[in-house]
């Protein structure tokens, strides 16, 4: 295991500890924002499954970091359970950031929205930012901070849990 690896692994885990999901539960959400081929995209597409909407810039480390992770669990999920939707929140030409999606393997839809504090879902007050929203379309958690794999998979697996009960 590489010193970057390792450190990247021991942010994660102070991360999960330190900063966990804050719940936000409320009435069903929707957005609507153009996806970087030029199609409009709602969040109400993906209802039935649970979506990860993952504010973040290129020009952020920690954002950078997370991009394989969130293509992991995106991979590991999308013809079931889950998806993820990336929302750019910087001012960037549309070709240098299709270059960048490109050059990242990112394969989950990436959206664009003016950079700022406040979103459809909430507000977004450094980045990266994960919104959690559930099957029915409710905010169920935010993450101010990185997210990986392990830590949305535990989420879920914990609210669908509490929800069975």
């Amino acid at each position: 295991m590489t010193i970057k690896r390792m450190t990247r692994s021991i942010l994660f885990l102070v991360l999960s500890l330190l900063l966990p999901f804050s719940a936000t539960a409320s009435e069903p959400v929707d957005f609507q924002l153009p996806d970087i081929q030029g199609n409009d995209r709602k969040l109400s597409e993906f209802r039935g499954k649970w979506v990860v909407v993952n504010y973040w810039a290129t020009w952020c480390p920690p954002c950078l970091d997370e991009l394989p992770e969130l293509e992991m669990f995106h991979n590991a999920h999308k013809d079931t359970d889950a998806v993820v939707l990336g929302v750019n929140l910087e001012e960037i030409s549309l070709e240098k950031l299709k270059t960048f999606v490109e050059g990242q393997f990112i394969s989950y839809p990436i959206l664009l929205d003016e950079p700022g504090v406040s979103t459809a879902l909430g507000r977004v007050t450094g980045l990266p930012t994960s919104y959690l929203v559930n099957p029915r379309g409710v905010v169920v958690a935010r993450q101010v901070g990185p997210v990986d794999k392990a830590m949305l998979d535990s989420y879920i697996e914990t609210y669908n849990n509490k929800q069975s009960d």
